[in-house]
């Protein structure tokens, strides 16, 4: 694992001191931690979002549409 300084001014130190203890961390490291994890999940989901609203549209998800994928899944079963 490598280590990382990063400078922040006394007002952010103190909310991260504050958002350590509160959230149940360990240390500042893993709070910070999580909130980079939490950013690439963002990232991610927004990429699927984007990648939704680009993609042409499907099936209207109305009674009849989900009345025919019932009725599949119970032939099936």
């Amino acid at each position: 694992m490598s280590t990382m300084n990063v400078s922040l001014p006394d007002e952010l130190k103190a909310f991260v001191d504050v958002q350590t203890v509160q959230g149940g961390f360990g240390s500042t490291s893993e709070f910070v931690r999580d909130l980079i994890r939490r950013e690439q999940d963002r990232l991610h989901l927004r990429a699927l979002l984007l990648d939704g609203a680009a993609s042409p549209a499907g099936p209207i998800a109305d009674d009849d549409y989900f009345a025919t994928l019932r009725a599949g899944l119970s032939a099936k079963g």
